[in-house]
């Protein structure tokens, strides 16, 4: 849970924002850039499927790919009451991996998700929302003898999460390294994934070997633990699983109660533990969500923290996805920005404008922004 929510806080959610002068010209609202204006001196002479094939080369060096469980989460169609409280419930498409696929493609950016459902309506529901969502849905797999995942899960009024999940197994489980797309893989820029895919085999398997053949293809791996204790078989097992493949990643984001968790109770807000405990050798970026309050950044040169934007929150639901998509588009672009802070500081606050965006919605994929909107969003906040 978010510093907000320890603090009572369920429906304000602040967002401070403070803006150097460097970050205001960062986020002018332009009707066209000079690669536009360059791409349209050049339509004279390219001819319409080179400039086609041209376009879809450049999506392919920006490609992320998203590893991991898609799902159906069952939302209450009230708010603050606990999952026997409910009187009814909206289903909503889930799932973290899933979530920041379409966040990036929902910016602009070029995405693919690899994961595993059920051969059933919620299975093909799900693989439609992907493809209407421009995400690149050709690593699906689809399971004739297990359904989907289905995940029940409310925000008390006493501003705690509730989650009841079922899969037993479900399909997202049982994917195997037969069944990875590896040429999707290979394609990828960055590839990104979570932790809960590491639970149980023939996924944990699947995952290990899919990391492999990034690394190898020169992929950034991009890391968020997305820790959901009800799904692992006790607390131990977690943090064992978790930390088992947390010195292959190049970048790791956490949250505040993540810290907690692995450093086994100690403080999150000191930047000794989180270098000392968390950062690794290999380590290029390590990211530290702070709900409402912005987020920290540790690196090897530099450390810092960058505030949020000021919102009203309605759902915290999907945040965390959208700052991890709102970044790593970004990094897609420019896979070195983590060496550069006056960079990494601007994409940082355009990622925590995805997330507060997104809070002020229900619901994570159709609250996720478009580019405009967090441009919008950020400008809005510099005047102010």
């Amino acid at each position: 849970m978010d510093r907000s929510s320890k603090k009572g806080s369920k429906l304000a959610c602040c967002f401070p924002v403070i803006l150097d002068r460097s970050m205001k010209s960062s986020f002018k609202l332009s009707k066209s850039s000079s690669s536009d204006k360059l791409n349209k001196s050049k339509s004279s002479i390219c001819s319409p499927t080179s400039l086609s094939m041209k376009k879809r080369d450049q999506e392919n060096n920006h490609l992320v790919v998203c590893f991991g469980e898609l799902l159906i989460d069952f939302v209450p169609t009230v708010s603050e009451v606990s999952l026997a409280e409910a009187p009814g419930f909206k289903k909503a498409p889930g799932g973290a991996p899933a979530n920041v696929a379409v966040g990036i493609a929902r910016l602009g950016g070029s995405s693919a998700f690899i994961g595993k459902v059920g051969a059933d309506e919620f299975g093909y529901m799900l693989s439609d929302i992907l493809k209407q969502n421009h995400v690149d849905n050709s690593g699906m797999r689809f399971d004739t003898h297990a359904r989907t995942a289905l995940a029940f899960v409310t925000l008390r009024a006493d501003g705690e999460r509730e989650f009841m999940f079922f899969r037993n197994p479900s399909a997202d489980m049982l994917l195997t390294e037969a069944e990875l797309d590896k040429d999707l893989i290979q394609k990828a820029r960055i590839f990104h994934y979570g932790s809960i895919s590491l639970i149980a085999e023939p996924c944990r398997s699947a995952h290990l070997a899919a990391m492999e053949i990034a690394k190898k293809a020169g992929c950034i791996l991009s890391y968020d633990p997305n820790l959901r204790l009800p799904l692992w078989p006790s607390a131990d097992a977690a943090r064992k699983g978790i930390l088992s493949i947390w010195d292959q990643a190049d970048v790791i984001k956490v949250s505040e109660d993540e810290i907690t968790f692995l450093t086994d109770g100690e403080d999150a807000y000191d930047d000794n533990v989180v270098m000392t405990k968390l950062f690794h050798p290999n380590l290029k970026l390590l990211l530290v969500t702070e709900g409402g309050e912005g987020c920290r950044y540790y690196t090897k040169n530099f450390h810092g923290r960058v505030n949020g934007i000021k919102v009203t929150a309605v759902d915290t639901t999907g945040a965390g996805d959208a700052f991890v998509g709102g970044l790593l588009n970004s990094m897609a672009s420019d896979p070195d920005i983590y060496q550069d802070e006056k960079k990494l500081r601007n994409a940082l606050l355009f990622a925590n404008g995805c997330g507060a965006i997104t809070v002020t919605e229900k619901g994570a994929i159709p609250a996720l922004p478009t580019k405009e909107a967090v441009l919008k969003i950020l400008n809005g906040a510099t005047a102010n």
